[in-house]
């Protein structure tokens, strides 16, 4: 992997909380579709989804291919997908695809498996935190609180949005005094 490819899979935690590549390969397994089929389904051509899961590309620039994700994350992690009938999730796909404007609001909801390891603080705070939000919307949401409650906003920062070493670092000082 080339230093590129490392720093836009870098980025791509940074922004969306883990890499592109981790949270297509979950659709895929769990919609059984092949690259091309999911490619189309967010509107991307099929070398553009390869590229942005191997860290080739690092960002998702057309905010309605972002919105079809995110809308697409939170169909099927729904708890009945699986039992509806293949023609139903078919159609949903198909509603999803048709999906034109971009409606960021639609909340987060990768299909996550909880941490195995809930002894590490850190990544339990950084898996709630990134499940209930995006880092955007965590970044927003610690711009607003910055004026009057500045050390929240820095958690939120750090915990939410940033790398993982720099939460460790930030958990000791606060915990520790480190």
């Amino acid at each position: 992997m080339t230093d590129v490819h490392a720093r836009n899979l870098d980025l791509q935690r940074e922004w969306y909380g883990e890499s592109l590549g981790e949270r297509f390969r979950r659709l895929l397994d769990r919609l059984d579709l092949s690259q091309a089929q999911l490619a189309a389904v967010l509107g991307l051509s099929a070398p553009m989804l390869s590229q942005l899961m191997s860290g080739q590309r690092a960002k998702i620039s057309n905010p309605a291919v972002l919105s079809r994700l995110l809308q697409l994350e939170t169909e099927v992690a729904a708890p009945g997908w699986k039992a509806l009938p293949r023609l139903e999730q078919e159609r949903r796909l198909a509603e999803i695809r048709a999906a034109q404007q971009s409606t960021l609001s639609v909340p987060a909801r990768p299909i996550v498996e909880p941490p195995t390891d809930t002894s590490d603080p850190v990544a339990v705070i950084q898996s709630l935190l990134r499940d209930v939000a995006s880092a955007a919307d965590l970044e927003g949401a610690a711009e607003l609180l910055e004026p009057r409650y500045p050390d929240l906003a820095e958690a939120l920062r750090v915990l939410g949005a940033g790398r993982t070493q720099e939460a460790r670092a930030y958990y000791a000082r606060i915990t520790f005094g480190r």
